[in-house]
């Protein structure tokens, strides 16, 4: 298809939007708003963070230029906020020397304090996390880098980015170490909890703990342990987290060992890693394996007993989106036959967990992300666009479109390259699609 026609013809789809079963309806309500702009690309990274500040007006966006190869310390960030009450006026309130192409510097607004905004950095040798105060245009330092947040903006949950950069690459941050041995399961790193005002942190939970820790699927003591995406709960109790080990330290090691041992892992599962769904009490206490598949992707917290992910239950074969019930094998499929690729799924603030914000990868020739909503109560999807992703976006680099909420649950934001081959960031506004449920 010529690229012209085939971006109008994206652009259309992304005007309006359709519920399943009903065809399709344009609605000016829904036009898709284009809030950052110009030579420089603009994104905000993960989708479980806040990315508007609680009044609704201000917008949190990473500024770089165009690039297609993993970040370099040299490659420096800029951290700025756009005013959406303002004609999306760009304001730079800082920069950060570690980021990722898919969560940026963990930059996002602190719960509870409407005023204070935190992201990530590189100072004295050491990863660190930057606190940076609206009113007063101040910045303070804390000595971890931040990974999660509570809920009530005290305390955050932090990892050992060199670790989990080297493990997974694009996940953690380049750094000046180099190369060097990793341990396979230190007993004197792992996950911290930081206290946000002090900056006194303590490790909750070790490598060497979830290396130890049964598995009836087969033993992982003996390999190569790392951890991400951690979450916690909206009470502040749990948090889950993902556990991945091999059994080679290296990507190129693992391709070596998989041709030796090729029944390494099952069809439907990843061939890189065993993956294990951990949940614990925020001390560190009371560890959980939720579920020991080996494949359990994204996920969001449905209240304080439930997570919402793509995985493959245990016991099973095939991947979809489940409900799990914390400390339990209890799970019921959300979406069936609906919901049927995987996506970083959110649930729309002040619905009462009745809607799913969602996306998907590129699919099809026309490497097309689909953005929608899914209404549980009554299993209907409203489909808010697709956007195209270009083939040069893609591995480490790729953009998806990572949606996320305002915290009134009015507007969604996501990333994406569907217009003019660069990383931008757009806005619809969801509020009557909300209300005609």
């Amino acid at each position: 298809m010529h690229r012209r026609k085939f971006l109008n013809r994206t652009g259309a789809l992304a005007a309006g939007y359709s519920i399943l079963g009903h065809g399709y309806t344009m609605s000016s309500k829904n036009e898709v708003q284009q809030i950052t702009g110009g030579s420089m690309q603009h994104w905000f990274g993960y989708y479980d963070k806040w990315q508007i500040d609680s009044s609704g007006r201000y917008a949190l966006a990473n500024e770089v230029d165009t690039f297609f190869r993993s970040p370099k310390m040299t490659d420096q960030l800029i951290v700025g906020v756009i005013d959406l009450q303002n004609n999306n006026k760009w304001t730079p309130i800082g920069t950060s020397q570690t980021w990722g192409w898919q969560q940026g510097c963990m930059l996002q607004w602190i719960p509870g304090q409407s005023q204070k905004v935190v992201w990530n950095d590189y100072e004295s040798g050491h990863y660190i996390s930057r606190v940076y105060d609206m009113k007063s245009k101040k910045t303070r330092t804390l000595p971890r880098a931040v990974y999660t947040l509570s809920p009530d903006g005290s305390y955050a949950l932090c990892v050992d980015f060199d670790r989990l950069q080297f493990f997974r690459p694009g996940y953690g941050y380049p750094s000046k170490t180099g190369e060097q041995t990793w341990p396979k399961s230190p007993d004197d790193s792992g996950i911290y909890k930081m206290d946000l005002q002090s900056g006194k942190s303590q490790l909750i939970v070790s490598y060497r703990q979830l290396a130890a820790m049964e598995r009836k699927e087969g033993s992982t003591s003996d390999y190569y342990h790392w951890f991400n995406h951690l979450l916690i709960n909206p009470s502040g109790t749990r948090f889950i987290f993902l556990n991945r080990s091999r059994p080679a330290a290296s990507y190129p090691e693992m391709r070596a060992y998989l041709k030796e041992h090729p029944d390494f892992r099952k069809p439907g599962f990843s061939s890189m890693y065993v993956t294990r769904a951990i949940t614990a009490n925020t001390d560190g206490t009371d560890l959980y394996p939720l579920n020991d598949s080996g494949q359990f992707s994204h996920f969001i917290w449905k209240g304080d007993h439930e997570i919402c992910a793509w995985a493959i239950p245990e016991g099973q074969s095939e991947a979809a989106f489940f409900d799990f019930r914390d400390k339990t094998k209890e799970y019921v499929q959300v979406g069936k036959n609906i919901m049927t690729h995987n996506g970083h799924n959110t649930y729309v603030p002040n619905t009462n967990y009745e809607w799913i914000l969602n996306d998907t990868y590129p699919l099809g020739d026309e490497r097309l992300q689909e953005l929608y909503l899914y209404h549980i109560p009554t299993r209907k999807k409203v489909s808010l666009g697709k956007f195209h992703e270009p083939e040069n976006f893609s591995g480490e680099w790729r953009c998806d479109l990572h949606p996320r909420c305002d915290q009134q649950g009015k507007r969604v934001f996501f990333d994406s390259t569907h217009n003019g081959d660069k990383r931008q960031m757009y806005m619809i506004d969801i509020e009557n699609i909300i209300n005609s449920a």
